[in-house]
């Protein structure tokens, strides 16, 4: 079945089920590897996306659920004020180590800041609970959040 979806400020028309998850829709029909699979049951944060700037996991959003809202992937949350934030703070705290789940963590914590400029640590807590780093990087991550809080503009 055809569906009308926006990436990014692209309109685009996938011919998928209703019931496909937006994670293979975005990767395997329409070719946006950014979002990462990691566990396929919302567990770990790697295939998180913005729904109308809301971060949700993708891999259980289904192609049909998703209707008029706007979806922002890691390939253009730079674009956004908040993004762009995250990435510079991101880059000067060196956060990737391996780097596989920088894209879920990246979008949760943009969306964040986008929600609350200046977030407390048990905001930081609740927005990144669920975002899994296997490198065990949240110290980097933490800081990086804290950085783009504070950085004007």
């Amino acid at each position: 079945m055809p569906f009308q979806i926006t990436i990014n400020g692209t309109s685009h028309s996938v011919d998928a089920d209703g019931d496909t998850p937006l994670l293979w829709v975005l990767r395997d029909v329409l070719g946006m590897t950014g979002t990462k699979f990691g566990c396929g049951m919302a567990l770990c944060g790697a295939c998180t996306v913005h729904l109308d700037d809301t971060a949700v996991r993708s891999c259980i959003t289904t192609i049909d659920s998703i209707g008029d809202s706007r979806i922002t992937t890691i390939e253009a949350v730079g674009m956004t004020p908040a993004g762009k934030k995250i990435q510079d703070a991101w880059l000067a705290h060196e956060v990737p180590q391996c780097g596989y789940c920088q894209s879920g963590q990246i979008m949760s914590a943009s969306a964040l800041l986008a929600g609350k400029p200046k977030p407390t640590d048990a905001d930081i807590d609740e927005a990144m609970s669920g975002n899994i780093c296997r490198c065990g990087t949240y110290v980097r991550i933490r800081e990086a959040i804290k950085q783009a809080a504070q950085s004007g503009g």
